[in-house]
């Protein structure tokens, strides 16, 4: 079950004046359940994405990825879960695109306004007739507080849907943000989620939104993995639709346009930590903290060497204090003129290594009761400048080898 995740009322999630959600069942993997969702933007609404890097990428990623970059203001997104229009060549751009021109004529925009998204099972042809007839069905249930039925149709392996609202004050005007994302295996940073959405009603100019989606995505979607696997459909769209009635945000010197990225960022954090606590299987949430290193990224070289580490992973399902697998990962995470006999490590707030090996003051007992929360936090001290980082990350149980090896049946 996933790990300390709250369970998600519809009314938790607040509607974005300008932005209407609907969603469909067209049986796309599975009968009886939601995986078509569209998302209708009032005109003027400002749209920013961030897209996988995995050069495999899917034919959904291609085709959104041009269409935000045209001149044409977007007017619509459509997500499909069951199949990921991955690795299907010539055929699943033209899907791709088909989905978008018939959606485009139902809402009366052009083909080049609306965004496809897909996730799912790769290397299968995109059951696009089954989404085109079901497009009439998600119009006709579009509402601005369909948030939960949204989040629910974009899951794919997720045990629970995954959403979160904030509201912050910008000069006397009530401002929203509303983000949901799905995920759950494949999760490794390479650019953001493997589908997240986020709406405010904030009147924001388009280059701060395009610099916001990248702030945001960087602290937050870049700092999760649950498996090391990048996706190759991972999309995070940021929506703003302008009408909280504030003065447009027009530079980023602004304290409003600061107010405004530190709530954002901190829905996408959020977001992010939610899709580790439902990683596949997963049993731990670990949060690995690296400090005063030289560099940001060699702090999160080290981070992710104990993040991704199967060895350390395992040992935290198991409730194992194996702390001779913490101090190989710090080893092996590249830092050439690394003096090990400046770092320390700690679980939790107990210090366990130190001067090149175990810390005198360290018990194995109290390794053991850390081990054993559901929360775990490793922290590591380089003792060798100022930089810091954290990265979330979980377990690895005999589940996520369950879910994974059946994940196609």
């Amino acid at each position: 079950m996933p790990v300390n995740i709250p369970p998600l009322l519809p009314e938790q999630l607040l509607p974005i004046p300008g932005l209407s959600l609907g969603t469909a069942e067209a049986s796309i993997k599975r009968p009886g359940r939601k995986d078509i969702l569209v998302i209708t933007l009032a005109e003027n609404t400002r749209v920013a994405g961030v897209f996988t890097r995995n050069r495999f990428c899917a034919a959904p990623v291609t085709v959104a990825r041009s269409h935000l970059m045209g001149s044409l203001p977007i007017r619509a997104l459509v997500i499909n879960t069951g199949n990921a229009n991955a690795g299907t060549g010539q055929s699943g751009i033209d899907h791709a695109h088909a989905t978008c021109a018939s959606l485009a004529r139902l809402i009366g925009c052009q083909t080049q306004q609306v965004l496809p998204f897909s996730t799912g099972v790769i290397m299968e042809p995109l059951p696009v007739e089954k989404i085109i007839t079901h497009l009439p069905q998600a119009l006709a249930n579009l509402a601005p507080d369909n948030w939960f039925a949204a989040a629910q149709a974009i899951m794919t392996t997720d045990i629970v849907p995954k959403g979160v609202s904030r509201q912050i004050q910008i000069n006397g005007t009530t401002v929203t943000i509303t983000g949901i994302a799905k995920g759950s295996g494949m999760i490794h940073p390479n650019m953001a989620t493997m589908l997240g959405y986020i709406a405010t009603d904030a009147a924001v100019t388009q280059p701060l939104l395009d610099d916001l989606v990248r702030y945001a995505t960087d602290r937050s979607f870049n700092c999760v993995t649950v498996d090391g696997d990048t996706s190759t459909n991972d999309a995070l769209i940021l929506m703003a639709t302008g009408q909280a009635g504030n003065t447009p945000i027009t530079v980023s010197t602004n304290p409003a346009f600061i107010s405004l990225q530190a709530a954002i960022t901190e829905v996408a954090a959020l977001l992010a930590q939610m899709i580790v606590r439902d990683g596949e299987g997963a049993t731990k949430f670990i949060t690995v903290q690296v400090e005063s290193g030289k560099t940001r990224e060699e702090c999160t070289k080290v981070a992710y060497a104990i993040a991704h580490s199967p060895l350390i992973k395992t040992a935290c399902f198991a409730s194992d204090p194996n702390l001779g697998r913490i101090l190989a990962a710090i080893g092996y995470a590249g830092i050439e003129d690394l003096d090990v006999n400046l770092v320390q490590l700690y679980l939790g707030n107990i210090l366990v290594a130190e001067h090149g090996g175990r810390a005198a003051s360290y018990r194995e007992e109290d390794g053991q009761r850390i081990m054993q929360a559901p929360e775990i936090t490793i922290q590591v001290k380089l003792n060798r400048g100022n930089a810091s980082t954290t990265v979330w990350t979980c377990d690895l149980s005999y589940d996520y080898v369950k879910i994974n090896a059946d994940y196609r049946s």
